[in-house]
């Protein structure tokens, strides 16, 4: 039997981040099984993978660490610490170097968005809240001219209403008609809701930098603002990492708070259980395949199997059992896309798509036609590296389906969907 490896050496500040994380605090103990780097699709990226690192830690290689870019290509998607037997947390190590960087030699893309965020009070894309505030009367005012939704509401701090719903700020910027579906939805089961006027963005680039103190500051304001709307629910629309930073920063931060946070997704599941999302796969007639991209931070990070499951009763409900292809391995499982971790916005592109070539593999072997992707970030990376490597799928959101299966899709609400399904119900 091989004997543990007994670490000596200088004074190591990494190391001592190493051993704060692990239950005994035993490092000696690790035999570098190697379990993290076969489940991590950046393994081999800059020369670098989770094993590597660890090891590098644990000798004390304090200077050949503290700045190595390969912090920044890790997405943090905690793969690795749900598979290791020691249950080290190497995306927590990761972030705590992230964290050491000096801040203005941090990637300039998540810097930049995080500070946009932070001077707006609204979200990454910087927008003003007039700007907001008149998108969604603009495009309010539009949806109501359709048939079925001449008494669609959408409004910004209405005090009193039962749900207080967040917004990923690129949509009202660059795909402003893709909140039109979501506000269907919510149309149809009668659901009472507003948007809430402080950092109202979904996304949380601050948390990607590895900015506490912003990334505080983001979830704070949210949720004093919620409360004092007096909302029940602050419920996170169709994006993976926004849920996460709230969730997690709401933990992290010890953030008091009057309401329920949850996703749209398991309402979703609800509304179709109860009758109130009345959603059918007997459009499908062509026998069309899907897939489902599982964001790593609303199922593995934080809601686990359950919300996975929610999301699949969902898209077989939409599209069709028989049409439905799962990737392997999936749900907790399954494999990061490479999007995730501010790396969209990091500046490293041929790393990340290199990292996305395990998420292409997967998705190819499904022979699926489209890929549904209920997460910005999983969205914008799926839909690159299908370019990227020449493939023929489809990139859609699911609030693209579950309206398409209703019969309520709009013609400018298509942008993500094939020349298959461009023209149906029109």
């Amino acid at each position: 039997m091989a004997e543990a490896l007994e670490v000596t050496g200088e004074i190591s500040r990494i190391r001592d981040k190493a051993l704060a994380m692990i239950p005994d605090g035993n490092l000696s103990a690790c035999l570098t099984c190697g379990t993290c780097a076969s489940g991590c699709p950046a393994t081999g990226q800059m020369d670098m993978d989770p094993r590597k690192f660890l090891r590098m830690a644990v000798l004390g290689m304090d200077e050949q660490l503290e700045r190595h870019p390969w912090v920044w290509v890790c997405t943090m998607c905690k793969r690795c610490y749900d598979v290791c037997p020691m249950s080290i947390n190497i995306p927590q190590l990761i972030y705590d170097l992230r964290a050491e960087w000096p801040r203005e030699e941090r990637p300039k893309g998540i810097l930049g968005s995080c500070d946009h965020h932070l001077k707006s009070c609204g979200g990454a894309m910087g927008v003003p809240l007039e700007d907001f505030q008149f998108t969604i009367e603009d495009l309010a005012e539009e949806c109501r001219e359709q048939p079925g939704f001449e008494e669609l509401k959408a409004d910004l701090d209405r005090e009193g209403a039962f749900f207080a719903l967040n917004q990923n700020s690129r949509e009202p910027v660059t795909e402003p008609d893709e909140l039109l579906p979501l506000w269907k939805i919510l149309h149809t089961v009668g659901a009472d809701w507003t948007y809430y006027s402080q950092m109202w963005g979904g996304e949380n680039y601050c948390m990607f930098l590895a900015d506490d103190e912003s990334w505080e500051k983001i979830i704070r304001t949210q949720v004093e603002h919620i409360d004092k709307l007096g909302c029940k629910v602050f419920i996170n629309t169709e994006c993976g990492h926004s849920f996460f930073a709230v969730w997690q920063g709401i933990r992290r931060f010890n953030i008091p708070h009057n309401f329920e946070f949850r996703s749209i997704i398991e309402y979703y599941a609800q509304w179709i259980r109860d009758g109130k999302l009345p959603v059918n796969s007997d459009w499908n007639t062509q026998g069309i395949k899907f897939t489902v991209q599982d964001p790593c931070n609303i199922i593995r990070k934080s809601l686990g199997d359950k919300m996975a499951d929610d999301l699949r009763f969902v898209v077989k409900q939409v599209v069709g059992e028989e049409n439905f292809i799962d990737m392997t391995p999936n749900r907790s499982m399954n494999f990061c896309c490479g999007g995730g971790g501010g790396a969209l916005q990091a500046g490293y592109t041929e790393e990340r798509q290199e990292y996305g070539k395990v998420k292409f593999d997967q998705i190819m072997a499904t022979g699926a036609d489209y890929v549904i992707t209920p997460c910005h970030n999983c969205h914008a990376q799926v839909e690159d590296i299908g370019h990227h490597f020449n493939a023929g799928y489809h990139t859609v959101h699911l609030w693209t389906l579950i309206c398409l299966s209703l019969g309520i899709l709009g013609e400018n609400e298509r942008t993500y969907l094939g020349p298959d399904l461009a023209e149906y119900g029109l």
